[in-house]
């Protein structure tokens, strides 16, 4: 598995990260078996939030961990705070911290490499959220820190108090959801591609070398289905997929992966999937190297436009 630095920092970190939202569904066996082929694969990065499964994925890790005997500093773990579901986002000091000490019992550990944001809080104080990350990082219990579904002046707007390094933003992409891709290449235009509607976080990423993790990366919409394997809304798309797939004697989804990761911003794919054939077809797409006609050809058959 390919490693990459996370953001500025010298953490090293495999180019596909193991969501966590779906294992609270899964039998102890099946979990335990799931966890140590990712292992075995390389793949040590392991996504959470608080919210997923209501505190059950990270509980059902946790103690997945302990049953295998396997040793914390084999494995980064990263999880999210800030949304309280259904009522409010909440950035406050006291809320991120409660959650942190929560996540830490779920997942039984002492430490996170990396907490992230969940989402913005509109009612965010800098000061605030720069208190609470000092705190965790003087206590030792939090190493890392990042955002997810950021804008780049929300994120200048918390730099403004926080001194700590925001390493990674996370973002919804895959081939049809490829807004932050699209509105740079339809500039000044009157497409619909031409929207900025995330204030070219894209090239903010790059510019300051935080990480891209692109979450629903076979997804289309707002956690509307899959499109791979969808003929009725994307033909061409899979026809390409299909194609590529049987010249690098791979999956569609191998491809899909391998479009992602193609993109010279160095994102890292985060894969939700709890089925191991599935992984082994996303890890196989990690080691694929599109050619660049491949990859606007694939660009173009998902729905965009070269102008």
């Amino acid at each position: 598995m390919k490693k990459q630095s996370l953001g500025k920092s010298e953490l090293m970190v495999p180019s596909i990260a193991v969501g966590c939202m779906r294992i609270d569904a899964m039998e102890d066996r099946q979990l335990d078996s799931y966890l140590a082929f990712c292992l075995e694969n390389g793949l040590n990065f392991f996504d959470h939030a608080d919210i997923y499964g209501k505190g059950l994925c990270e509980t059902k890790f946790g103690q997945a961990v302990k049953r295998m005997g396997i040793q914390r500093e084999d494995l980064i773990l990263q999880s999210k705070c800030g949304i309280v579901p259904g009522i409010m986002y909440d950035f406050s000091k006291e809320h991120i911290l409660k959650s942190v000490d929560d996540i830490l019992k779920r997942l039984g550990t002492e430490y996170l490499d990396v907490l992230v944001l969940h989402r913005p809080d509109a009612l965010a104080e800098p000061e605030e959220v720069a208190e609470a990350f000092n705190s965790l990082e003087d206590s030792g219990k939090v190493r890392h820190f990042g955002v997810s579904n950021h804008k780049p002046m929300q994120i200048e707007l918390l730099k403004k108090a926080v001194k700590q390094p925001l390493l990674v933003n996370q973002l919804q992409l895959s081939l049809p959801f490829s807004t932050m891709i699209a509105n740079g290449l339809e500039v000044n235009m009157q497409t619909d591609g031409a929207v900025d509607r995330d204030g070219s976080v894209l090239d903010y990423s790059r510019l300051n070398d935080m990480t891209i993790q692109a979450w629903s990366p076979f997804q289309y919409g707002f956690f509307e289905g899959v499109f791979i394997g969808n003929q009725d809304k994307f033909p061409e798309l899979n026809q390409t997929l299909t194609e590529l797939a049987e010249k690098y004697d791979t999956t569609p989804t191998a491809i899909a992966t391998a479009w992602i990761l193609r993109h010279p911003a160095k994102i890292q794919m985060i894969a939700g999937t709890t089925n191991q054939g599935r992984m082994e077809e996303i890890v196989n797409g990690s080691e694929i190297q599109l050619s660049r006609e491949e990859w606007y050809r694939l660009y173009m058959s998902s729905g965009h436009i070269l102008p």
